[in-house]
């Protein structure tokens, strides 16, 4: 069998896809989105939330963020008003659903690399823990790369020891409270008349697609194609010569600076992440079935764009937690020791990505 390359324009088997195609999507994700709704109820959403609630949260994340992509894809081929009133709702939906786990991950992670760091005993707590394995899995990935943090001396690990425990217990405060918050939000979200009238819109989109007139014999690969070319150009546009270094130092100077803003370097890096999400999910319209070598390499690729956020994400937390006034020098110490760790793993992490992407490049070039 013929392997299916990155360009959606690529020759496909059978007719070009068309609006039918697009239309069948969207009706299958917001079934999924209907399906993972009802599974949420069912499971309860108590203090934490049972792990079929948070299977089902997740699951309601991936569909409203690929209705949401394809409607952006797609778009000249949707109702316009209908298409731009849904997109900020859906975003709305997966963006507050995303906050709980991502700020358990990002306790658990930073409790797992000061206990890596420091050899003490900081324990993570228990809420999230399949999350929280899956982070520490992520969290150690990108070394593979070879990126490796030098060797700490003897000195430096005593008093590393010394404020790991506070720095974790610091942590721990801060991220568990605004994890509580998110939890919260999300259930007031979840039983808010804003939420409703979303749920009753995707129930309407899981039977009927309000498609132009034009859609059912216009060619989806174009604008697939144009998805694929707005991720080449920003990631043309990244340094990915910096990214083949195993540490890049000018990242330290703005992370540990009093200015909370996020770190500058950072942004073109998400932005290529949601452009990538962007074009997979424009391959899952377009192929059916987005299976192959190409597709396991996008999402590698994607893979690594997580871990880059998710360690920049971590390295901010340090940083602010390290700002908090009137703290010992020795947990100073250690939030610093952690940010350094992290903005390491930002930099596996571009690395990885961009052998990922280089592959990905020589394969369809």
């Amino acid at each position: 069998m013929a392997q299916r390359h990155l360009d959606p324009t690529g020759p496909v088997a059978g007719p070009a896809p068309t609006g039918d195609a697009l239309a069948g999507y969207l009706r299958g994700q917001a079934t999924e989105f209907l399906r993972a709704l009802r599974l949420h109820r069912e499971n309860g959403a108590g203090a934490g939330g049972s792990e079929g609630s948070v299977d089902a949260a997740l699951a309601l994340r991936r569909a409203a963020r690929r209705i949401s992509a394809s409607l952006h894809t797609f778009q000249p081929l949707l109702d316009t008003d209908w298409s731009e009133g849904m997109r900020p709702e859906l975003a709305w939906v997966s963006g507050t659903l995303a906050m709980e786990h991502a700020y358990t991950s990002r306790l658990d992670r930073l409790l797992t690399a000061l206990h890596r760091l420091s050899g003490t005993d900081v324990t993570a707590p228990a809420a999230g823990s399949r999350a929280a394995g899956a982070a520490r899995v992520g969290a150690a990935a990108p070394r593979d790369a070879g990126l490796r943090n030098p060797p700490t001396s003897a000195p430096e690990r005593s008093n590393l020891t010394v404020g790991a425990a506070k720095a974790g217990a610091l942590l721990d405060r801060q991220l568990t409270l605004a994890r509580t918050r998110a939890h919260s939000t999300a259930l007031q979200a979840m039983g808010s008349s804003r939420f409703h009238a979303i749920a009753d819109k995707v129930a309407v989109l899981a039977s009927e697609v309000p498609l132009k007139p034009t859609a059912k014999t216009t060619d989806l690969r174009p604008l697939a194609t144009a998805a694929h070319d707005r991720l080449s150009d920003a990631v043309t546009s990244l340094p990915l010569i910096t990214a083949g270094h195993p540490y890049n130092a000018a990242a330290l100077i703005h992370g540990l600076s009093p200015d909370t803003v996020p770190h500058p370097q950072d942004a073109p890096w998400h932005q290529v992440r949601l452009l990538l999400r962007l074009h997979r999910y424009a391959r899952e319209v377009v192929l059916g079935d987005p299976d192959g070598t190409s597709g396991l390499r996008l999402l590698a690729a994607g893979q690594a764009l997580n871990q880059h956020r998710d360690a920049s994400e971590a390295a901010a937390a340090a940083a602010q937690a390290a700002r908090t006034p009137r703290i010992a020098p020795a947990t100073a110490y250690a939030l610093g020791v952690l940010h350094a760790d992290q903005r390491h793993e930002v930099e596996a992490a571009r690395f990885t990505f961009q052998q990922c992407w280089q592959k990905e490049a020589v394969s369809t070039g």
